[in-house]
């Protein structure tokens, strides 16, 4: 089987897996238009990237935050076609973040700060620490595979939208690394920028040391920290993001992707505002933005296994088989033929042939004795050509006796005439072949008659024998084709003194014989047909 597709062979049941082979067979035995999905790749990844909460407190990144690990997360998924566009993934991620709030805060409005216990008053300045496990499995969409000016593409756009669960837990650090508050209140009394941030840095170096551990009971006043494991809280989530993939290779591919997580809670990063006092909690809610880059792997068998469908352009199949038809049940030609000749109106040199008449092979009617006056029409089918030109009829007028010294006396005058070939070869030309076909109807009209075929040697042994290789073809063809007795024929292939590359035939004289074949001079020289 030829292949054809740049992503893989259609008609190939080796990529068909045995759940679709009777979609496959009905297609291949034209019951059915459309071929079978073929068996693709799984595709596994692995990612890592930035992590930030959208939320209340400014994030740190991972160059400024208090440790590396705080600021980034990593992660694996598994991914599976669906269709061309739409594949299933099952995507983990492990996430930390970290935010410091350099905007003063009043601590009755805001918790940790003024829940029972708490002896902070006045300005608060929020930190939070974030880490957490989600696990989510999404659908995805691919919008660019479908091309229909190229058969690959090395680039796959996506969208992503899915659910899953978020293992979390958020910590705040209310104290210094000694156990004591911070007096957030020297920050006032600093009068030099410089020496504010200093202050600002020795905090959020501190703030390493989180002591205080955030639930869902210090928002929502149920008392009920919600579905937790351990200190850490368990909640239901959405997520949904965009992506690209650069393809390096048929099992390696490069990916950028910014995904957003949102939980419906207001304290992943530990605060929850309340601007107004003695007004009711903020409704914003906190989301979780992880940008991250990743490679992901094809995993298969390439020789049972196509690449994952968004890799694979449906078009290819069909755009092959329009360009170069071998699936698709085509109609016979059907070529125009005006008169029903039996030749086709391009290749008919005499286009308005009367039905039923004989033709050559050029659509024009046969004329044996090449008289001008086509068979159909010549009331003397066979004239020599010493009496022609001929009237309309076909019928020639042939000289007086005594211009007839040359005719032999059996009436044996079958007219005189070359064959000619080719250099090299002993091949005869449709030309020849008509030629002989006239000699031939006039030695059927004259069964007596002989006919000597002669042919033009020189003296070295190539032209001898291919002088002898030509009058054979000449005597084979009339006795083979034309169904002329050999023995009709004299074999002359030496002493002509015309053209080395033509063959000359006459009628034999009265009592002139010779053999009607003779062996090759030089067989291992033979001239090619």
């Amino acid at each position: 089987m030829t292949y054809r597709g740049q992503s893989y062979d259609a008609l190939d049941t080796a990529y068909i897996p045995a759940s679709r082979m009777e979609q496959q067979r009905q297609y291949l035995n034209h019951q059915y238009a459309f071929p079978a999905k073929p068996r693709n790749m799984w595709e596994i990844g692995i990612n890592a990237g930035l992590v930030n909460i959208i939320g209340d407190v400014p994030s740190k990144g991972p160059w400024n935050a208090p440790k590396f690990l705080n600021s980034i997360g990593f992660g694996a998924t598994i991914r599976k076609a669906l269709g061309y566009a739409t594949s299933v993934r099952l995507q983990y991620n492990y996430m930390g973040a970290t935010g410091f709030d350099y905007r003063g805060r009043d601590a009755g409005n805001e918790a940790p700060w003024n829940l029972p216990g708490s002896t902070y008053s006045g300005k608060v300045y929020n930190n939070y620490k974030f880490n957490g496990h989600e696990a989510t499995l999404q659908l995805v969409g691919s919008i660019n595979n479908i091309k229909f000016h190229k058969a690959k593409n090395v680039v796959s756009l996506y969208g992503f939208i899915g659910g899953g669960a978020l293992i979390w837990q958020t910590k705040v650090s209310t104290k210094n690394a000694q156990g004591q508050n911070y007096d957030f209140a020297t920050l006032d009394r600093q009068t030099t920028a410089k020496a504010k941030n200093d202050l600002y840095k020795q905090w959020l170096k501190d703030a390493d040391n989180y002591n205080y551990l955030v639930t869902k009971s210090d928002y929502t006043g149920s008392g009920q920290a919600g579905m937790s494991i351990g200190d850490n809280s368990v909640t239901p989530v959405l997520v949904g993001g965009l992506g690209i993939q650069f393809k390096l290779g048929n099992r390696v591919s490069l990916n950028f992707e910014d995904k957003i997580t949102y939980a419906g809670l207001d304290n992943l990063d530990g605060v929850t505002m309340d601007p107004v006092v003695g007004g009711g909690l903020s409704s914003d809610k906190d989301f979780i933005n992880y940008a991250s880059v990743g490679l992901s792997f094809n995993i298969g068998n390439k020789k049972r296994s196509v690449l994952p469908l968004w890799w694979v352009n449906p078009m290819d199949h069909i755009y092959n088989e329009l360009a170069d038809p071998r699936h698709m049940k085509l109609p016979d030609p059907v070529l125009p033929d005006a008169d029903g000749d039996g030749v086709t109106d391009q290749f008919d040199k005499c286009p308005d042939t009367p039905a039923g008449v004989a033709v050559d092979a050029h659509g024009c009617p046969l004329d044996t004795d090449g008289d001008g006056v086509p068979d159909y029409k010549d009331k003397q089918l066979i004239t020599p050509t010493e009496c022609q030109p001929v009237d309309a009829d076909g019928v020639g007028k042939c000289p007086d006796p005594e211009c007839c010294k040359n005719m032999t006396a059996a009436g044996c005058n079958l007219g005189a005439g070359s064959i000619c070939f080719k250099s090299n070869s002993a091949k005869l030309s449709s030309e020849a072949q008509n030629q002989l076909a006239n000699l031939a109807a006039q030695m059927k009209a004259a069964p007596t008659c002989k006919v000597v075929v002669m042919g033009n040697a020189g003296n070295s042994k190539v032209q001898q024998q291919r002088s002898w290789d030509r009058v054979n073809a000449v005597i084979e063809y009339m006795s083979e084709t034309q169904q002329i007795s050999r023995d009709q024929f004299i074999f002359q292939y030496q002493g002509g003194t015309g053209d080395v590359n033509c063959v000359m035939y006459r009628s034999a004289m009265p009592g002139e014989e010779g053999p009607s074949n003779l062996p090759p001079p030089h067989p291992q020289l033979g001239t090619k047909k």
